[in-house]
Formats: structure tokens, C-alpha cells, sequence
């Protein structure tokens, strides 16, 4: 923590806010702590509460886009904004591309109360916790083989946290980059001792293995091909979050038993490759099953046997920061009134 302030800067002006660091939030919070409040967030997303809107730009056009989502839920104590931002430029010398932060307000107020220096790590930790509780929703409960395309951050942490909900022994790794594709079966295989987990040569041998798809690209064009589909597959689609990109081709979603996305008024307007099966015919914004937070709360049925075809294609809700949010200064406030709490000498001494 760099801050944590409490104190009056003038007569009747607002505390200062807390901030964090990135190292403080990073040792206080994991996707296992964010699965229950991913599950809230689905839920009340779907039930119609609050706003959360969504703002996307590319001040560097394909080398960098920043993405603005923010949220309130009624009966929240804050409402956060937050900024989440990916540039090619920032990526040298070792330096990771992503940046970002999230600011945590006051719902009564609108004072900012804390800021969270968390340098995109709140954002990854979400998606995986996202991703994960989607999966858990709809795959098949016997899923062992997983595939993930992708070899970035986001593809290491989806694979750890569908670990978290179905039994896998079994990864097989694709990307275009052969080698980004080697390291991450190595961090995997340091991270999931016992793990059995390969790379691929192809991405469609890759698909053909797979009980559960994750994708988790910047890929600007479809690298998943409807034909390569099998009946009783589930795909977890996450990187094409932006209309410039695409993971699944059209087929992908003609050919799905049922399509679910985290928002209805969202995922047609930010996904790309939703938007493009969308725009050709494929299918059409009424073939858009369900919300995940309708599977949860039980208002749509969900997979129904193990022969569906089933897609979970999220883009990230404002809905989801705000409760990772929460659940972060909560678990950093812990950790400061611990470390604040005196010393008790052992009696036995």
C-alpha cells in the first residue's frame, strides 16, 4: 500500500483515498477469492440491476486499446471506474503491455475512496474467475481434456482456474508463436504438478482432443473453425472483446446447441466475432440462448445432455470489477488490521 488515508485534509473536505500497489493486491487476492462474487455479479447483471456501461477505443489503432467499464449495483456502499489498457509500446524490455487501474467511490458521496494501482491484475484475475464460473455452468461435469488457444497471461490463468472447477489431467496448448506456446506448457507444468500438458501443431487437432475450448487471444480473424466441432464440446470464448477482433468463425456459433454470453445488451455490440456470425446471417441476436446469470439463477434450463454444443462468450462487465472490487479491499483492509493488531507475548515464555 502506498497510502491509506483517513484524515481530513482541510476543514470538511473529503478523507484522502486509499491507494494500492500492484504487490499489495497481488498478495491479497486470487481467482479462488472471486468465484462466489463472479457468480453475484452474473446473477444481478442478468436480473437488470444497476448500469454498467462500456467505452472502447484504440488511441493507437492496433497497437493499443484502452477500454472504460464502469458500474453500480443498488444497495452497494461505492460504485467504481475502471480503466483498462493494452499498448504495444508499453510492451519492451521485459515490460508487461498491459495497464490500468480501478477507482472505487463513494455511492452515497461520489467521494473516491481508494484507488487500485493493480496494473491489469484485477482484470486478469476477473476473467479467469468469469471464465471459470461459465464453465463450471456449462461443461460437461466430466470434463478432463482441456485446450486452450492462446499463450499470454490470460490463457495461463483460464487453464488454472478451470482446474478449480472440473476435474482436468489433460491440457493441450496452441498458439501462433511456437515458443510463447513452449513457455506456457512450462509454467503450466511448474504451476500444476502432475498436469499432463502438451502443444499442439494445429489448432484444429488441438479442438478435435478438447472436452473444454477456452480462447484467449487478440487474434483480429477466426482461429476456431465451426467444422472442427464435436457433439458434447464447450467453448469458453474471451479474447475477442472488441468489434476489430474474432476467435470463432460464424459456424461456430450456427452450429452451437446453445450460446450464452455475459450480457445481452453488451456482447452483439463489443464482440466481434459474435457480431460478425451476427452480421452474415449466421445466426441472430434471438439464437443468443441465454445470459450466464440466467443459468445460474435457474431461469434458463442451461446444457440439458451431454451431446450440446455449448458457448460462453463473454466480454467482461463493469459488474464484475466492481465486485472484485469489493472483495479486494476487504481482503487488503484484513491484512492491514492485522499487521495494525499489538503483539500478544506468549505466556509460556
Amino acid at each position: 500500500m502506498i497510502a491509506a488515508g483517513a484524515v481530513e485534509t482541510a476543514a470538511g473536505a473529503a478523507p484522502s483515498p486509499e491507494v494500492f500497489t500492484a504487490a499489495s493486491i497481488r498478495n491479497a487476492v486470487g481467482i479462488a477469492d472471486l468465484l462466489q462474487p463472479m457468480t453475484r455479479a452474473f446473477i444481478d447483471v442478468s436480473r437488470g440491476l444497476g448500469e454498467a456501461p462500456i467505452s472502447v477505443f484504440a488511441p493507437a489503432g492496433e497497437e493499443g486499446d484502452v477500454h472504460v467499464k464502469s458500474a453500480w449495483l443498488p444497495g452497494r456502499s461505492v460504485f467504481t471506474v475502471k480503466v483498462a489498457a493494452w499498448f504495444a509500446a508499453r510492451a519492451t524490455g521485459g515490460r508487461s503491455g498491459n495497464s490500468g487501474y480501478l477507482a472505487v467511490h463513494d455511492a452515497a458521496t461520489g467521494d473516491l475512496v481508494a484507488l487500485l494501482l493493480d496494473e491489469h491484475y484485477l482484470t486478469d484475475i476477473r476473467t479467469a474467475a468469469a471464465g471459470a464460473v461459465a464453465t463450471r455452468t456449462l461443461a460437461g461435469p466430466d470434463a478432463t481434456v482441456l485446450t486452450v488457444l492462446g499463450t499470454g497471461t490470460q490463457a495461463r490463468l483460464q487453464v488454472l482456474a478451470t482446474r478449480m472447477v472440473r476435474p482436468l489431467d489433460t491440457v493441450i496448448v496452441w498458439g501462433r508463436d511456437r515458443d510463447a506456446a513452449r513457455a506456457l506448457r512450462a509454467a503450466l507444468e511448474d504451476d500444476a504438478p502432475g498436469l499432463a500438458v502438451s502443444v499442439a501443431e494445429d489448432p484444429e487437432r488441438a479442438v478435435r482432443a478438447a472436452d473444454v475450448i477456452v480462447t484467449a487471444t487478440g487474434s483480429r480473424r477466426a482461429i476456431v473453425e465451426g467444422s472442427w466441432l464435436r457433439p458434447g464440446q464447450h467453448i469458453t470464448a474471451i479474447g475477442s472483446d472488441d468489434l476489430t477482433k474474432a476467435e470463432l468463425d460464424p459456424v461456430c456459433f450456427r452450429r452451437a446447441d446453445l450460446i450464452a454470453v455475459d450480457s445481452r445488451a453488451h456482447a452483439p455490440r463489443f464482440a466481434g466475432d459474435l457480431a460478425a456470425a451476427i452480421a452474415e446471417g449466421a445466426i441472430s441476436e434471438a439464437d443468443i440462448h441465454a445470459e450466464i446469470g440466467e443459468l445460474l439463477s435457474a431461469r434458463h434450463v442451461g446444457r440439458e445432455n451431454r451431446e450440446q454444443i455449448t458457448i460462453a462468450k463473454l466480454i467482461g462487465l463493469g459488474a464484475q470489477d466492481l465486485v472484485a472490487a469489493e472483495t479486494t479491499l476487504d481482503l487488503l483492509r484484513n491484512v492491514s488490521r492485522s499487521a495494525a493488531l499489538p503483539s500478544v507475548p506468549d505466556p509460556a515464555a
